[in-house]
């Protein structure tokens, strides 16, 4: 039923004329996040004591991926209220803050930015040099993130900092809550290939104080940053990027089929052709293979089984075939499949992506076999 809610909401409120024109100018379409939020899809993810629906998890799958059927700068921003704020607020946030915040996930009206690469780091999370420093009942924050997808329109941004000394690396990692707005906080914007819409930005902090409350966990999340980044939340965050992908996979498989069924070359329709034909036939199959990934994965986070090989795999096959599915599609169009009013242009610069964003396909490569005990050495 949500699915199904979600394709009729796209259909009359994401028309590909819009998603057009919100991909050209990098914007954001706030009123129809409004009108998103008012269907109460920002609620799967936040208890009923919150004012949510309760968590579910492959609900919140099948909406990203519905929404990236048509465009990221929905389906980002979704994923920045419901699984950014929501399901790290749940897992981690102390009661206080959860008292306060997931009603407001759960109404649409709060969205967290992630902060956590910096310069010069970016799988190594245990490398930040972003300080924080206790003065007082305050925190001083000094130091710079990378590619903050969504700082500039984020009501917090979700920020991994340093707490102790830099060799102490995993028990000195603490995460804050920052306000983008706050004095010391510069914001640059990034020209990048695509995810228009949620614009990627860098930011730096100069003395930027934010209250002890701010710091996520409360008194008891102080340096225990390391925990909450390895945390189930981070079993999502792989879905989550996987359900991006696996959107824009079927669009771009729909297109094509509806492509070569009018498109006609040397007389006939190009459907007629058997090259065709198996191209589209080993989409489908890729296609099918990448839900059932997706569907036990996240099956397995919804029970709070332990499932990091799982989603890890998820991540690596469904990000990978997405990109495959995407390229061939753009080879079916020809040159259309190069203009920019054509749809498969925008799915081959969203889905390359992929593949990098929650854990490059070399990082999850590393996590399987080292999670199923293969020896090192």
């Amino acid at each position: 039923m949500i699915r199904e809610s979600v394709r009729r909401f796209v259909e009359q409120e994401m028309p590909r004329r819009k998603a057009y024109e919100w991909d050209r100018d990098n914007h954001f379409p706030e009123d129809v996040f409004k009108k998103l939020s008012d269907m109460g899809m920002m609620a799967v993810t936040v208890p009923e004591e919150y004012g949510g629906s309760g968590r579910d998890i492959p609900a919140a799958m099948a909406v990203i991926e519905e929404l990236a059927r048509r465009s990221l700068a929905v389906a980002v921003p979704y994923i920045m209220t419901t699984c950014y704020a929501g399901m790290n607020l749940v897992e981690c946030g102390s009661e206080a803050q959860k008292q306060a915040l997931l009603p407001r996930v759960a109404d649409g009206s709060l969205i967290f930015a992630y902060g956590w690469t910096e310069p010069d780091v970016g799988a190594d999370l245990a490398s930040v040099r972003t300080t924080a420093v206790k003065k007082g009942d305050r925190l001083v924050i000094n130091g710079a993130k990378r590619f903050c997808s969504g700082a500039h329109m984020a009501d917090y941004i979700y920020a991994l900092v340093r707490t102790g000394p830099a060799e102490d690396r995993y028990r000195n990692l603490t995460i804050v809550l920052i306000p983008p707005t706050l004095p010391g906080v510069d914001i640059q914007y990034l020209d990048c290939m695509g995810m228009k819409g949620p614009a990627t930005t860098d930011v730096s902090f100069t003395d930027v104080e934010v209250p002890l409350e701010n710091v996520v966990g409360g008194e008891d999340g102080w340096n225990r940053g390391w925990d909450f980044v390895v945390g189930a939340g981070l079993d999502v965050e792989k879905l989550e990027v996987a359900a991006l992908a696996l959107g824009i996979a079927v669009a771009a498989v729909e297109d094509a089929w509806a492509y070569v069924q009018e498109r006609r070359q040397f007389g006939k329709r190009i459907l007629e052709y058997q090259s065709i034909r198996h191209k589209l036939a080993d989409m489908q199959t890729s296609l099918k293979a990448c839900r059932l990934f997706m569907s036990h994965a996240a099956n397995l986070a919804q029970e709070n089984k332990r499932c990091n090989v799982e989603t890890s795999m998820a991540k690596l096959f469904i990000c990978e075939e997405a990109k495959k599915i995407a390229l061939e599609c753009q080879t079916i169009f020809g040159a259309y499949g190069y203009e920019k009013q054509v749809g498969v242009e925008r799915y081959v610069r969203d889905v390359l992506l992929m593949p990098i964003i929650g854990g490059s396909t070399d990082i999850q490569k590393n996590n399987i076999v080292n999670w199923l005990g293969l020896p090192r050495h």
